[in-house]
């Protein structure tokens, strides 16, 4: 008892001293959401078996290419807000982004479902919206397609969602309202990563390979980006959960 205290308390005070602005904003995106996710009624913690093997094969894809835009010159990370301890080019803190943002994001979009049961698109409103944003989104990526992220990140974020409208048009049809009340507290963690409220972004963007919109400080592209990492984990829910009930 006594060597499991003082593990827990040399492990704290090492958090303690390599606490950082990012490594803040993650833990305290996921904390809310993982306390509640023990709540009675929703029991969110039941879905943890097919939540984090669906989080941590999205989350691979994306630390796949967050390595090779790091290495590219695409985006860049400002040490003065991360730990210093890195693994292939990202701070530990990036790593963890894969998990907590899209767990907390995860976890608001199944509270609407569990609290709002019967609010949801008719599958042809689900269609109309997939057709606007197929003719804004196409465009873009041809004229584009010289800009590294804007041109990979509206490139995926089209053929995820186009295998969801054909393969998985049930879960648009709340994800579309979802993802507009996730993006509240999207952009305010995304603001402070690129710069809103404090002297220097934690994330800094090569305008060279965006589109150089921002809401505020964020660049238009982090929309769809975050756009197609929770959609795809709600894929990969749905396929792993298929394969559960199979078994």
């Amino acid at each position: 008892m006594v060597n499991a205290l003082g593990c827990c308390l040399f492990l704290l005070n090492i958090i303690k001293s390599n606490m950082s602005l990012y490594f803040f904003l993650n833990i305290g995106s996921f904390l809310i959401p993982f306390l509640y996710s023990f709540e009675k009624r929703m029991k969110y913690s039941k879905r943890w078996k097919v939540i984090f093997p669906s989080l941590v094969i999205t989350a691979l894809f994306f630390i796949v290419w967050d390595i090779i835009f790091t290495k590219m010159g695409v985006w860049s990370f400002n040490p003065r807000y991360h730990s210093g301890t890195e693994f292939f080019g990202l701070p530990i803190e990036e790593w963890l982004f894969f998990i907590c943002i899209p767990y907390a994001s995860l976890f608001i979009h199944f509270s609407f479902q569990y609290f709002f049961p019967n609010v949801a698109l008719s599958g042809s409103t689900v269609k109309w919206i997939y057709c606007i944003l197929m003719v804004i989104t196409i465009p873009i990526v041809a004229i584009n397609y010289d800009r590294w992220y804007t041109f990979v990140n509206f490139s995926l974020f089209i053929l995820v969602l186009t295998v969801a409208v054909f393969k998985f048009s049930e879960v648009l049809k709340t994800y579309f309202i979802t993802f507009l009340i996730i993006l509240i507290p999207f952009l305010l963690v995304n603001g402070i990563l690129t710069g809103s409220f404090i002297e220097e972004p934690v994330v800094y963007y090569n305008d060279n390979e965006n589109l150089g919109i921002r809401l505020g400080t964020i660049p238009i592209e982090d929309t769809g980006y975050a756009f197609t990492m929770l959609l795809m984990s709600l894929i990969l829910m749905k396929i792993i959960e298929k394969k559960n009930e199979s078994i």
